[in-house]
């Protein structure tokens, strides 16, 4: 490389001119840099330079070249330039030891020139030998190097040359060109902060936010920026950082800029800055405007709770088909999630089952409050007036804000009263199918986040999603209480009464004791009275829920009570009742169906009516018992004395599907015994199996001697009935016969005499009963059956009298065939036997017997009630 021009002067006196350009550059060094520091040169006072100056970075180095060209004295720095100890220095020529040979001859001409009292200063490359450590060619570099000529002791000719690293030299130019582009270009602020936690300097951008030149923010603090506890703070952080020497990285930093009055964020990044030699010298703060960044962060997180609002009310409102549990869960995921306190208020109208609540109305109307919710406190919410708590029917005045929102179906802003708790309330109409059903209340408390245009948008969403629920429980209510009402209306009123028995019965809707509303089931009972102081009891279960199955129970309820007068056998009973099921779910009714049936088609299961049935009818005077059951549970008997056992009747096929005989179970039952019907809601639930629950409830029935109504009672509190999955149906009844001294009991022969026989018995029978005011009319009563028995019967003629609640006249023949009543023409002699029957009696009729027929009436007893029609007006108003 060859050696680049350098400029030599010659002197008169080389020594004092150079001794003089030292002397002025040394000045002028430092009164510059005393004028950097704010002081004067005149001022200035010698003093020692601390580590750290600038020479630390450049790399200055000196030695001196003897009259001989040889170096006589060499520096420490110069050791570490070129990497040559000053004992192996000493005595070497420079121009042979660093100098390439291509460059030496250049070099002895320079040398010659030096000693001979010309300074020099030029750049030139070099390299240390290469025994000096640095590999086998030595070390390469290039050094700026200034000669000044001097003379030794004895006037010699002598020259001390300053070296510096050309290297060096540019790498810090690099390095300020680099802060240069850092104080005037960058686009974020920039800080230079002393020991003293003092400014020493700032960039433009930090100047352009802050106000003035970046001279005019010398020597400020981080108090001039910020608020004293968020200065305190940062304060706090740069001594840290002072102190360990560990940087910070985006320390979030709150404050105002002058000339506004918006909230500014800046995220600070701090790092403790060194000299040369490694003396902490400050702290560097790099800062960048946040504030966009955190509104838009603000918002994406807003965007997100709204939408996890939202998720979580489609998760949680509407899981319940109640209307004061479908508003406590909107409030349970409002508060605190959304605002501070909540109110629902509903219509009371909606409440009380109206069809129509009022809607756009006046918005004055009576609501009740159904729920409150509150993260603060637990007072009634009284953001919009006086206090109303939960339960409490009121109304809002005309002119307030929630009637306006309940009059015009749209939100409103209610501010809060002074000195109150709440900043500001949203009160938003709850609207569904466009019908407004009530107005829920969101409230904020001071201190909070006011309401926004999000806010408000995401509050009419969450009412509106819950006013849909509220309207569906409400349409479901509605629907629900009528089917109950229907079912209940088909059920029997009242406790029923039977002769020989006594009764007891429970019904509970499914989840009547859960607390929810549900589905009406096809669970029913029936107790109907039949003649001759008979009983006939009747469970039965229709398959699914609702109001189908109501309905088509209350079909089946009524057929099993038409074909329970007809007196026909249990078993022919159920198989009436079959084909009349297998009738419901078809157009053409029972016909239809079974032409249906024969031929092979898809079928239609929601068109399906399926129910069980056990049926049973109960003789007061034999105390038997015949049983005919349609695919239902067996019936529990408890005899005195005995554990409960179920009774093993043929389930038999459920009703309505047909194709399968019924078979008959005759049972006799002990006086006091006790027998039960029941349902399958009572015995089974998805947590007990069938006969788990089979087994509770026969070992429930282990006491029957209580009162039949606690015997109900214990065996309901007993099993698992808060289950709400079906119905339960429960009917129990204990055996009470007909005592023997109640019953009469002739046989009569077939012959004309037997008529006044059997007014004899009857006379005599009904006196020893005290019976004396019935005499006559059972007299005549008894000729007329009697006398049509020797007319159109056969056989031998069977006289039953029966007294229980009622006095019954049985007249049993072995005829078929059933006597029908007619009107007698006035010209006819006959013919008015059995109006005359029907005239004096309270009820008659007759049925089949496994040997015959039986003709009945029935006359009330004489306990001061309305009394009989009399005979003579009886007999005369036949004519």
């Amino acid at each position: 490389m060859s050696e680049i021009p350098a400029k030599a002067t010659e002197s008169e006196d080389p020594s004092e001119g150079a001794r003089a350009r030292a002397v002025d550059g040394l000045a002028s060094a430092v009164g510059g840099a005393l004028a950097a520091d704010g002081v004067q040169p005149g001022d200035a006072m010698w003093q020692s330079s601390p580590p750290g100056s600038i020479y630390d970075y450049i790399k200055v180095a000196s030695f001196s070249i003897g009259p001989d060209g040889l170096v006589d004295q060499w520096s420490l720095r110069a050791e570490h330039l070129f990497g040559i100890s000053a004992e192996r220095a000493v005595g070497m020529d420079p121009i042979e030891t660093f100098i390439d040979p291509r460059h030496r001859e250049r070099g002895m001409r320079k040398m010659a020139e030096i000693l001979d009292g010309r300074e020099w200063t030029g750049v030139v490359p070099f390299r240390t030998p290469k025994d000096a450590g640095e590999g086998e060619c030595g070390h390469e570099g290039l050094a700026e190097v200034y000669v000044m000529p001097t003379r030794t002791e004895d006037g010699e000719k002598a020259a001390v040359c300053i070296v510096v690293d050309v290297r060096t030299l540019r790498s810090i130019e690099t390095d300020l060109a680099a802060s240069q582009a850092i104080f005037s270009q960058s686009p974020f602020g920039f800080l230079l902060i002393d020991p003293d936690l003092r400014v020493r300097r700032v960039n433009e951008r930090f100047a352009s936010v802050f106000g003035g030149t970046s001279d005019d923010h010398r020597g400020n603090g981080v108090h001039d920026y910020l608020q004293r506890g968020e200065a305190e703070r940062v304060a706090a952080t740069l001594r840290r950082v002072l102190e360990t020497g560990s940087s910070i990285t985006d320390m979030h930093v709150t404050g105002f800029v002058p000339g506004s009055d918006e909230r500014r964020h800046w995220s600070v990044n701090l790092y403790r800055v060194h000299s040369g030699s490694g003396r902490p010298i400050g702290i560097a703060w790099l800062g960048i405007d946040i504030t966009a960044r955190r509104a838009a962060a603000r918002e994406a997180a807003a965007a997100r709770r709204n939408l996890a609002l939202l998720n979580e009310a489609g998760a949680r409102i509407g899981n319940s088909l109640d209307l004061e549990t479908t508003a406590r869960q909107l409030l349970d995921v409002v508060v605190p999630g959304f605002c501070d306190l909540a109110t629902v208020d509903l219509y009371q109208g909606l409440l009380v089952g109206d069809e129509t609540p009022p809607g756009l109305a006046d918005g004055s109307a009576e609501l009740r409050r159904v729920a409150f919710a509150s993260a603060v406190s637990d007072a009634p919410f009284a953001g919009t007036g006086v206090p109303v708590a939960v339960g409490a029917v009121h109304h809002y005045p005309f002119n307030s804000p929630c009637a306006d929102a309940l009059r015009t179906a749209r939100p409103q802003t209610v501010p809060g009263e002074d000195g109150g708790l709440v900043q500001s309330t949203l009160a938003v109409p709850m609207v569904a199918h466009d019908t407004v059903v009530g107005l829920v209340q969101f409230a904020r408390t001071k201190g909070s986040e006011p309401f926004g245009d999000r806010d408000r948008d995401l509050a009419v969403e969450l009412a509106a999603r819950a006013a849909v629920c509220i309207d569906n429980a409400r349409l479901y209510r509605r629907e629900h209480e009528r089917a109950l009402i229907l079912q209940r209306s088909l059920l029997p009123p009242g406790d029923p009464e039977a002769s020989g028995l006594d009764i007891a019965c429970r019904y509970l809707p499914g989840n009547a004791n859960t607390g929810r509303p549900s589905e009406v089931g096809g669970d029913w009972f029936d107790v109907i009275e039949l003649p001759g102081h008979r009983t006939a009891l009747v469970v039965g279960d229709v398959m699914g829920r609702g109001l189908r199955a109501a309905v088509a129970m209350g079909e089946l309820r009524t057929a099993v009570r038409t074909l329970a007068q007809l007196d026909l056998e249990p078993a022919e009973v159920l198989s009436q009742l079959d084909e009349i099921a297998r009738g419901l779910g078809a157009p053409g009714g029972v016909q239809q169906a079974t032409r249906a049936a024969r031929r092979p088609r898809e079928a239609d299961l929601s068109e399906v009516y399926l129910a069980t049935c056990v049926y049973a009818v109960y003789d007061s005077v034999t105390r038997r018992c015949t049983f005919a059951n349609a695919g239902h549970l067996p019936p529990v008997l408890v005899e005195p004395g005995e554990p409960a056992l179920m009774l093993d009747v043929p389930p038999g096929m459920p009703l309505g599907v047909g194709g399968e005989p019924f078979e008959e179970v005759e049972v006799e039952l002990p006086e006091g015994a006790l027998l039960a019907l029941y349902t399958d809601g009572l015995v089974e639930s998805r947590d007990h199996p069938l006969d788990e629950g089979l087994q509770a409830f026969v070992s429930a029935l282990s006491d029957p001697t209580q009162p039949l109504e606690d015997v109900c009672d214990h065996v309901l509190n007993t099993l698992d009935t808060h289950h709400g999955e079906d119905d339960i149906a429960l009917l129990m009844a204990r055996v009470q016969g007909l005592p023997t001294e109640s019953v009469g009991d002739w046989t009569l022969p077939r012959e004309p005499r037997s008529v006044g026989r059997a007014r004899e018995y009857a006379r005599a029978q009904l006196l020893s009963w005290d019976l004396e005011p019935l005499v006559d009319t059972t007299e005549l009563l008894v000729s007329e059956l009697v006398t049509n028995a020797l007319r159109y019967g056969e056989g031998e003629i069977r006289l039953r009298l029966l007294l229980d609640r009622t006095l019954v006249c049985e007249v049993w023949d072995s005829g078929l065939v059933q006597p029908r009543r007619r009107r007698a023409r006035d010209t006819d002699e006959g013919g008015r036997g059995l109006q005359l029957v029907g005239l004096l009696s309270a009820a008659w009729g007759s049925r089949r017997t496994p040997r015959g027929k039986t003709v009945w009436f029935e006359l009330p007893l004489p306990d001061g009630g309305p009394g009989l029609p009399d005979p003579a007006e009886a007999l005369l108003s036949l004519f």
